[in-house]
């Protein structure tokens, strides 16, 4: 599982967690510190992404909120058919089957929600994971979301990873200016003292 460019080896595994209802991310409702983050936003017309979405509550909290333009997008099929039953009207064109790596568009937000935790931990896969980001944020396009702030632990199988401040920005610094990333005050009680909020502003 450590070659996040393979799409049927990533499929097949994402598939079968959900089919086995292995799916401890899933708190069934928007992260407070995202929903908080959606609730200041004003200009409706974002183009946004949430990639690795799961059953995209985040985004059902959006839509609902009168933001028409986001993008629901994971590589497992079942989410996103769960998505379409509790949301019959969302339209079918913005819920993207594919491997995030293989994606392509232009967006002026992208959320980040156990995503990156979720692929094998090396340098590489991370350092592929900012660039890709980058590439799909228009200029001055924002990536914002929770990152888990605990050490990794070396066993390469039991997700979520984690890591550490210092870490992350290693990897996204080069690609966005930093506006925020600190502790979560305001983290689901489970992870709370666990989750950095940031929010990084493209930088080229």
């Amino acid at each position: 599982m450590s070659n996040i460019k393979d799409t049927n080896e990533q499929e097949s595994y994402w598939s079968l967690r959900y089919a086995e209802n292995r799916t401890g991310w899933d708190i069934g409702y928007p992260s407070t510190p995202i929903k908080e983050y959606i609730d200041q936003l004003n200009d409706k017309s974002l183009q946004i992404l949430i990639p690795g979405a799961g059953n995209a509550y985040e985004a059902e909290y959006l839509y609902q909120s009168g933001f028409l333009n986001v993008h629901i997008l994971d590589i497992a099929k079942a989410p996103l058919e769960a998505f379409k039953e509790r949301n019959p009207d969302f339209p079918e064109s913005q819920l993207i089957q594919e491997n995030f790596f293989e994606h392509e568009g232009n967006y002026d937000l992208i959320f980040e929600q156990t995503f990156f935790c979720s692929f094998v931990p090396t340098a590489e896969n991370r350092q592929q994971y900012a660039k890709k980001m980058a590439s799909l944020l228009k200029p001055k396009g924002k990536l914002v979301g929770l990152w888990f702030d605990f050490p990794l632990t070396g066993n390469m199988e039991k997700r979520p990873f984690g890591g550490t401040k210092k870490e992350y920005l290693s990897y996204l610094r080069p690609y966005f200016d930093v506006y925020i990333f600190k502790k979560a005050y305001n983290s689901i009680k489970p992870r709370l003292g666990n989750e950095l909020f940031g929010v990084f502003i493209k930088n080229k």
